[in-house]
């Protein structure tokens, strides 16, 4: 969001990078290279990574919430860059990785065709990532400084408190 305040085509890359982790994760289950998450050790050490990573990012939040965000158009940005941040961002976001195991838990019990729901899926994220910083590029100008405190310090807590959620159960797991 804070890069489609500034200028559209990056963020549309960072997006695209996310979504190109969403299909890496999609791959890995189609290829049933999933199945050593079912070992404990290993769901345990990425949950308690995971939730680590979720407060280092909440703390970046919360710490910049009161910079500036300057709102002008960039006249040079690396495609590629802005796609890596997209993607690397994505493919260590543990619950990225849970989103995509109870999808493809849903179609299998439900026993839905595959094929029209992920292409359904993938559909939204692509209308996702290119009409949300569309809109919010249009309307960047009724952003104030207060609106981006706000929502950064919102957003800092939302995300510590999901952070704790994921540390929690794996005290629970490993301790109860």
């Amino acid at each position: 969001m804070s890069s489609a305040v500034r200028s559209y085509a990056p963020s549309v890359a960072i997006g695209s990078g996310a979504m190109s982790a969403d299909i890496t994760y999609l791959l890995l289950i189609l290829y049933g290279l999933f199945h050593f998450i079912q070992n404990s050790t290993v769901t345990t050490l990425m949950s308690l990574f995971g939730s680590l990573f979720m407060f280092y990012l909440s703390y970046l939040i919360y710490k910049n919430r009161n910079n500036p965000i300057k709102i002008k158009s960039q006249t040079k940005f690396s495609i590629f860059k802005n796609w890596l941040k997209g993607y690397s961002l994505t493919l260590l976001n543990p619950y990225t990785v849970i989103f995509w195991l109870s999808v493809s838990s849903y179609i299998a019990t439900k026993e839905l065709q595959p094929i029209y729901t992920i292409f359904g899926l993938f559909s939204a994220i692509v209308i996702w990532i290119t009409i949300m910083p569309l809109i919010i590029y249009k309307t960047r100008h009724i952003f104030s400084q207060n609106i981006i405190t706000a929502f950064s310090t919102i957003s800092a807590f939302i995300l510590s408190f999901f952070a704790f959620g994921m540390l929690w159960s794996v005290i629970k797991r490993v301790i109860f």
